[in-house]
């Protein structure tokens, strides 16, 4: 076997899953220009979080009474304020046929169940006999990991992640810090950075920490940055957040 039959056998990809905070952009009325002042008005607000940041366009709320999305136009107004466009979510035809005509992803509606994808997988169901399909076992549930605890001081530019379960942080979170969790997030002691609880779409996640002074804190993808959590009473004091609907509730301890 020769030397290129030999580096042709080698592999150089791997398919991998990973996690990643994306911002969802929920449209709820058909109207660019003021879809472009409000925009404008949040990124005077927090300009850092607004750079370069990966979203996915939800479109699965807009009613046929609003009109056809200028999908084309609205991915180029997101862009101008920092906002890069990588799917969108929607149930409408000509919303789905403006994305296939720009080559970008269409995700399921909110509340669709999603699916692994598995290449291997995928091929020997396109070629099962339709009456074998009930037999197909049924996918395991995803497996509930134990609650993460840390006691050392999250520095600026750390990540962590509590994969399937919750993160409790028992020693101060500094600006520029990021916490991830599945489930619960905990802080006993100052936080500054960003915290993100049910990045995974748990709703009911909550976010607790003794001292508020986050740059964002989100659950389930709805958040509110530093300029908006400033102006809550509650600012420096300890605090319960939770999820009502599409609206955080931060509650003092």
């Amino acid at each position: 076997m020769s030397q290129a039959d030999l580096l042709d056998q080698e592999p150089v990809f791997q398919l991998k899953g990973s996690m990643l905070a994306i911002t969802v952009l929920e449209l709820t009325h058909n109207d660019l220009e003021r879809l472009d002042r409000q925009l404008a008005a949040k990124v005077a607000q927090a300009p850092n979080f607004f750079s370069n940041t990966p979203l996915v366009l939800a479109l699965d709320k807009l009613p046929d009474s609003e009109g056809v999305v200028k999908l084309a136009a609205l991915m180029a107004l997101c862009q101008r304020h920092g906002l890069r466009t990588l799917a969108i979510r929607a149930s409408r035809a000509s919303d789905i046929a403006a994305a296939q005509s720009l080559d970008l992803p269409v995700l399921p509606p909110s509340g669709a169940r999603e699916r692994p994808v598995e290449p291997a997988a995928e091929s020997v169901a396109a070629v099962k006999p339709v009456e074998n399909v009930e037999k197909v076992e049924k996918p395991s549930e995803p497996e509930v990991k134990p609650t993460r605890i840390v006691t050392t001081p999250i520095r600026g530019g750390q990540q962590v992640y509590a994969q399937g379960g919750d993160l409790i942080v028992m020693a101060p979170v500094s600006a520029g810090a990021e916490l991830l969790a599945d489930g619960n997030i905990h802080v006993y002691g100052p936080m500054r950075g960003r915290a993100l609880a049910g990045i995974k779409g748990n709703l009911q996640a909550r976010i607790f920490c003794q001292q508020l002074g986050a740059e964002l804190l989100s659950i389930g993808g709805h958040y509110k940055v530093a300029e908006d959590l400033r102006r809550d009473p509650a600012w420096g004091r300890a605090v319960q957040v939770s999820l009502s609907g599409d609206v955080l509730n931060i509650t003092r301890l």
